[in-house]
């Protein structure tokens, strides 16, 4: 595949040259060059590393359903207990409604998923069999890592760690904790399930994690003491984590400092917060950082819309970026951040001036969008895209193609 006058992360305009899934050729564009069946007009667009959504609910979406009122009341067990009252009562099946989440994150530029599924008494393996069905129906499209995911807690309801247990079985690529102190009121019982049947699956590990200030420094530091005496260096993700600023500079510091050394990443939704920990500062050490979406228009809450590149503009606002270089880096953090994350083969951000992800050699997962820079781009998030997964077009003019 020849993709003909792209700019690369907003370079000058070049010919791409696709080889066997990957970049195999940069060269100055040739306006005389002709397109051959199978070729890709960029049209002077951007071109991008593809998106990493590593933080979505597709389980608990509803996307595709009519708009409703927000019932849920605050706290995650309040907000769980409304999720399980309500999400039966579609007249869409749920593998349906999953599929056509997946579909819209796809056609929107979104290669790389990390989703949850939620396992628990009430809905059992449901979820977790829809988000399986959506990652088996794509699977030319885009890479999804599926979480099975103790949204209700592990403790707090007989049976769940069986469940648990099961979908690993099935093939579950992530174990997932959440709230160890203020959800199920015994860290160490909890994590030590979390830690133990990933250990036993040999899978990667992602705690959800909203509890505040020194009580989110306590579960951290217990989630820091496992992994480094089970030798789980770079197989644990914190996601949320948004109040581990709240405590002191020099408790931040070594909470980035050890993540560094640990290879714990984390995942952020961008919060609304100002006492997340600095992505600066965490991208400077080396700490891999991706981005995600979180639910999307679900029982939890009315924002998302599967488009990641709405996302990074959130996530540059809320860290009050303005200088270019700051914006560009909350996109390499959405883009390759969280493609770091899913898969070690691709590098991590190590400075605010890291813009991989479309140099020859690199995966060709790709984005062309409008835009005059890529700081324009998610200030403006044209619908102008094209999406390419392992060499091939999967997306164009936000549909997916290729079925």
């Amino acid at each position: 595949m020849l993709i003909r006058n792209a700019r690369p992360w907003g370079a000058a305009a070049a010919d791409v040259v696709i080889a066997d899934g990957r970049i195999s050729e940069i060269r100055p564009h040739d306006e005389s060059a002709a397109l051959l069946d199978g070729d890709v007009d960029g049209r002077g667009r951007l071109l991008l590393p593809s998106f990493s959504d590593v933080h979505v609910h597709l389980d608990s979406s509803r996307i595709g359903l009519p708009f409703r009122e927000h019932t849920g009341a605050p706290g995650v067990w309040a907000m769980m207990m409304n999720d399980r009252r309500n999400w039966r009562n579609t007249d869409v099946p749920h593998a349906d409604i999953v599929a056509g989440t997946l579909e819209r994150m796809i056609a929107r530029g979104t290669t790389r998923v990390r989703s949850y599924a939620q396992v628990d008494v009430d809905c059992r393996l449901e979820k977790f069999d829809s988000v399986v069905a959506a990652k088996e129906r794509f699977a030319d499209h885009a890479d999804v890592q599926i979480m099975t995911f103790p949204q209700a807690g592990i403790l707090r309801e007989e049976g769940t760690v069986e469940l648990l247990e099961e979908s690993l079985k099935q093939g579950a690529d992530v174990m997932g904790g959440i709230d160890p102190c203020m959800l199920d009121r015994d860290p160490v019982k909890h994590l030590d399930i979390v830690f133990g049947l990933a250990e036993k699956y040999q899978v990667e590990i992602d705690i959800h994690l909203h509890e505040p200030g020194e009580l989110g420094v306590f579960s951290t530091d217990l989630v820091i003491e496992r992994t480094r005496a089970l030798g789980m260096q770079g197989k644990v993700t914190m996601s949320h984590a948004y109040d581990l600023g709240a405590v002191d500079e020099a408790t931040s510091r070594r909470l980035i400092d050890t993540f560094a050394e640990l290879d714990i990443s984390m995942a952020t939704v961008a919060p609304s917060t100002s006492d997340h920990l600095s992505l600066v500062q965490l991208t400077e050490a080396g700490v891999r950082v991706g981005l995600g979406e979180d639910g999307q228009r679900d029982y939890w809450s009315p924002y998302g819309n599967c488009d990641m590149l709405d996302r990074t503009w959130q996530l540059a606002f809320v860290n009050g970026f303005r200088r270019d270089d700051l914006v560009e880096l909350a996109l390499a953090v959405g883009t390759m951040g969280g493609a770091s994350i899913m898969s070690h083969s691709s590098p991590r951000l190590t400075r605010v001036g890291d813009r991989p992800g479309v140099a020859v050699g690199d995966r060709a997962d790709l984005l062309l969008v409008d835009g005059e820079t890529p700081t324009s781009a998610v200030m403006d998030r044209g619908d102008d895209r094209t999406v390419i997964h392992d060499g091939r077009v999967v997306a164009d003019g936000l549909r997916v193609v290729g079925f």
